[in-house]
């Protein structure tokens, strides 16, 4: 039997094979403390037309991968709350953040421009991608050094927020103008639409945010009237569903404004937090939701994403060279400068530039959004894929590199101070 003949194998059987596969890799990166979305992609990889060609992206494992999408997405909303957006947007940190933004995006739009092919919606979508930075990457990155509640550490999470919340909101105006003609008066007509849209649904969400603190703000009222709907549900799953109804209300209110589906959902898991729902329930949610999401749908996602990947669609080997180079120089040149204009010293700044630069999870979703929708090439698909992998994969090893230099300024502080205190 050919390794072709496999394509002819039952949907279940094709799925079995690529999440047993992309579950063992993941599980095998893990063990080398890297995310398991490596290895999962790899599987795909593997299973798919670079390497052996058995397994294709079916209209059935688009599907999945979109609930994988959706499951993803409402994982990351639940890691932030409105008020941690609003920390983002204080002081200084909003230098740092607009800075870190705006300085990759530019420059990815450029290296895409002079160097690449397509039209102005492909280098602006390579310009998002190199932008973004994967808030649950860096959590993970941070929580496995150790670094989560260090000044820098909440630094780095305050600027990743803005990030995403910035990134999803581009996409939102974007996937509204992609059938336009590309005509100036085209896009700012239909960018004027677009953010009058936008602007009601933040308008909705802002009312949103206001009710629920100001019920919040009664002790344990809105936890109370929860558990009384509860008691009246009798079907054990009543809370995970609740849960859903109300994000899937969020999503289909983006949908009909014209935006994907991933904003909504988004925003809708910001608003689920401790004080709305009590710990116990939103544990409760966060835990069914993160099983559901990374022992089955997100493999599968990732898996998929390494289907769709062909290392022979890329033609162009500079622009590969040159995204991946600007994606990291950008992304640290951003953060230090950012970092250097809010006060920060020289070696913080650099770390923080640092800890900006994994992509990872937000950037293949947006990049899998703007090839589902033909906005970008396969090409230009693979190079993305690749930079994410190479981003994420350098991020820990640099950023703990960084992370030693800080300690040893700090240790040689601490030696200097006793030695003068004992003269």
């Amino acid at each position: 039997m050919h390794l072709e003949d496999f394509k002819e194998l039952p949907f279940f059987t094709n799925l079995l094979i690529l999440l047993v596969l992309a579950r063992l890799l993941g599980e095998l990166f893990e063990r080398f403390k890297q995310p398991s979305m490596i290895g999962e992609i790899l599987a795909g990889v593997i299973l798919g037309p670079t390497f052996l060609n058995v397994i294709h992206r079916t209209p059935e494992i688009k599907v999945i991968s979109e609930l994988g999408i959706f499951l993803l997405v409402i994982i990351a909303g639940l890691e932030i709350n409105f008020d941690d957006i609003l920390k983002s947007l204080k002081g200084r940190n909003i230098g740092i953040s607009i800075m870190a933004f705006f300085l990759p995006l530019f420059s990815g739009f450029g290296v895409s421009l002079y160097f690449g092919d397509g039209g102005p919606m492909t280098h602006i979508f390579v310009g998002l991608c190199v932008a973004i930075t994967a808030l649950p990457v860096s959590i993970r990155i941070l929580m496995d050094l150790g670094k989560i509640n260090s000044s820098i550490g909440k630094k780095i999470i305050s600027v990743a927020i803005f990030d995403d919340v910035m990134a999803l909101t581009i996409l939102g105006i974007l996937l509204n103008i992609k059938d336009t003609d590309m005509s100036v008066l085209s896009i700012a007509k239909i960018s004027v639409i677009s953010l009058f849209k936008l602007g009601i649904f933040l308008s909705l969400l802002a009312i949103a945010y206001v009710l629920i603190s100001k019920l919040s703000n009664r002790e344990d009222y809105l936890e109370t009237q929860l558990n009384k709907l509860l008691a009246i549900l009798k079907g054990k799953e009543s809370l995970f569903a609740l849960f859903f109804m109300f994000i899937l209300s969020f999503a289909t209110m983006t949908e009909n404004l014209g935006f994907h589906f991933i904003i909504g959902s988004f925003f809708a898991a910001m608003l689920i937090n401790q004080k709305l729902v009590g710990k116990t329930h939103l544990d409760s949610f966060h835990k069914t939701t993160n099983g559901l999401a990374m022992g089955f749908l997100a493999p599968i996602f990732f898996a998929g994403i390494g289907l769709e990947f062909d290392i022979a669609s890329i033609d162009n080997y500079l622009l590969v060279v040159l995204v991946i180079a600007v994606s990291f120089l950008s992304k640290i040149i951003g953060g230090y400068l950012g970092g250097r204009m809010a006060g920060l010293p020289k070696k913080e700044s650099l770390t923080l530039g640092i800890g900006l630069n994994a992509r990872g999870i937000m950037e293949l979703v947006i990049a899998n959004i703007a090839y589902t929708n033909k906005l970008i090439s396969l090409e230009t698909f693979s190079i993305l894929v690749l930079m994410g992998i190479f981003t994420t994969l350098s991020t820990p090893f640099f950023l703990k590199k960084s992370f030693s230099l800080i300690h040893d300024d700090d240790e040689q502080v601490s030696v200097s101070s006793q030695s003068q205190g004992r003269s």
